[in-house]
């Protein structure tokens, strides 16, 4: 049977790749190239985003616990993505699959440029169907401001980049519970809706034992990522033949069903945003009349109330609500000083126009 999808990233996290003690459970890992390599044979073209690297390299140099933490993290990993690449190079080789190795930072999804030339690296790969690109964080470099959350973030922007029909976010966990999983009183989510803000009060503030993320990260970003087109189904990922369920449409686990898909722009603007050069403060009208739905709108100088920064035409600038909220992302059509004088006049051309706008 064919699968539901053309096009998937799997994001597997450290708890499903390693065992108690932190060191890499190399069953799990097998089943789990034993699992893409049956989507691969269905048609389906598979971008896998790993963690793991740090507990692989734990197992090489355990002393470096000692050291200060970060540079223990930027030791780990740079011992441990050797470790873990070779790992799936044998295991996908036995498939007759290839891996490719794509390390990313943060700031390699702000800048443009950075964001397409990624986007046509993956293209090109996923063009022949015997490669599994394999993502991670550069960890050797991503520090403070230039880390991901965790690699959930970092699944749910290469989603949105290659246009993928779904991600698979595989933890140590069934899904979203309506409270703690442990609780007998709890029961498993099936379906949340994109646009559900109450579905975090659901969320025990538990995080795992080697990773940084926690489900309350997982679930913002697969709403994020539902909201701009795609499928997110969020299982646990030491359930026998849990991805070929999915693909089934029969698993067990919490999905988040996808809205109408956005341009591969918008994906940018809404995902991309660390790269932003001024703020656009907007009033309570214009933030309506872009969230109302009901038609499309660019921005209009009517509704700016103030301008930060020193922008240029093209460059990215945030939206501001009138309570000093985030409300979005664009690209302006003209600099700072133009919208300076523009600001509040009636007439004026469109700062930003909907084809470059993206809400957040």
């Amino acid at each position: 049977m064919a699968a539901p999808f053309q096009k998937l990233v799997v994001k597997v996290g450290t708890n499903v790749l390693t065992r108690d003690d932190g060191r890499l459970d190399i069953t799990s890992i097998s089943h789990l190239v034993d699992q893409l390599a049956a989507l691969i044979q269905q048609g389906v073209s598979v971008i896998l985003v790993s963690s793991g690297a740090v507990g692989a390299g734990r197992e090489l140099v355990p002393e470096a616990d000692t050291f200060d933490p970060v540079v223990r993290r930027q030791v780990l990993a740079s011992l441990g993505q050797v470790r873990l690449m070779e790992l799936y190079r044998q295991l996908l080789g036995g498939h007759g699959l290839l891996c490719a190795q794509v390390l990313a930072t943060k700031g390699d999804f702000g800048d443009r440029t950075h964001y397409l030339n990624m986007r046509n690296c993956f293209e090109a790969l996923l063009a022949d169907p015997r490669i599994v690109p394999i993502v991670n964080e550069n960890d050797v470099v991503s520090v403070t401001e230039l880390m991901f959350t965790d690699n959930d973030e970092l699944a749910g922007l290469v989603t949105g980049m290659i246009n993928a029909d779904a991600l698979v976010i595989l933890s140590s966990v069934d899904g979203l519970y309506s409270g703690p999983p442990d609780d007998p009183g709890s029961h498993l989510i099936p379906e949340v809706d994109a646009a559900d803000e109450e579905a975090l009060a659901h969320i025990a503030p538990i995080r795992s034992a080697f990773g940084r993320g926690g489900m309350a990260t997982k679930l913002r970003m697969a709403q994020q990522t539902a909201r701009l087109g795609a499928d997110v189904y969020l299982a646990h990922g030491r359930r026998p033949d849990i991805l070929t369920q999915i693909a089934a449409g029969n698993f067990t686990g919490t999905r988040v069903r996808a809205r109408r898909r956005a341009s591969s722009v918008k994906k940018w603007l809404a995902q991309g945003v660390s790269a932003w050069k001024g703020s656009v403060h907007i009033n309570e009208g214009a933030l309506r009349a872009l969230r109302g739905g009901e038609r499309v709108s660019s921005l209009l100088p009517v509704g700016v109330t103030a301008i930060d920064g020193d922008f240029g035409k093209g460059e990215l600038v945030r939206l501001l609500a009138p309570d000093g909220t985030v409300a979005g992302y664009g690209l302006s059509q003209y600099d700072a000083a133009e919208a300076r004088e523009n600001m509040g006049r009636q007439g004026a051309r469109a700062l930003i126009h909907y084809d470059y706008l993206a809400l957040v």
